[in-house]
């Protein structure tokens, strides 16, 4: 059955797969999550809707998020590309790939370490999987913590800057979140 909400915007919000943040926390040791419901925070510190997570600072912060799909998401994603320049730490996000987006090509691409997902995710609080692919982008992050995390993983389809070739990118390679047999919807084994 699909997901008509997955595609739809029927609602921005899907909750994050537990092991999906447990992987990168294990490397970053996330201290805020900026856009959750109270249901679904994966930090001990984290801003509501309600709250306006955009509006607050985020200086100094290890950011793991999940933004809102839809509209809003280019505001986030423009909000991490500049807290982690200007304010330090560590912003690591959930995104649907989506390679064809302006956010994408202004303040990912180029900018970020990206990791793409294989297969597709199956999001807590949604039936079935979705029907986008995913990925994960990393803002601010130390070349020994991008190896850690690489270490960690297996099967993410990743991109980075190499920065002896002076912004050229490198070719896309395996070293994920998750193992090439395993669907994207379930734990590590």
């Amino acid at each position: 059955m699909i997901n008509k909400g997955l595609m739809s915007g029927n609602t921005p919000e899907w909750a994050t797969p537990q092991w999906l943040f447990d992987i990168p926390d294990g490397v970053y040791r996330f201290t805020l999550d900026p856009c959750s419901t109270h249901e679904n925070a994966k930090c001990r510190r984290y801003y509501t809707r309600e709250e306006g997570g955009l509006s607050q600072s985020w200086t100094g912060e290890n950011v793991f998020m999940n933004p809102p799909c839809g509209k809003e998401i280019a505001g986030w994603v423009r909000k991490c590309f500049k807290e982690s320049v200007s304010g330090g730490g560590r912003k690591v996000v959930l995104l649907p790939a989506r390679t064809d987006t302006r956010w994408f090509h202004d303040y990912v691409y180029g900018r970020a370490e990206i990791y793409f997902i294989k297969g597709r995710l199956k999001f807590v609080d949604g039936k079935g999987s979705a029907l986008f692919p995913s990925m994960i982008a990393v803002w601010g992050g130390s070349n020994d913590e991008y190896e850690r995390a690489a270490a960690l993983t297996k099967g993410i389809r990743h991109e980075r800057d190499d920065e002896e070739k002076k912004g050229q990118r490198t070719p896309v390679h395996d070293s994920g979140w998750m193992g090439t047999e395993m669907d994207a919807g379930e734990a590590p084994h």
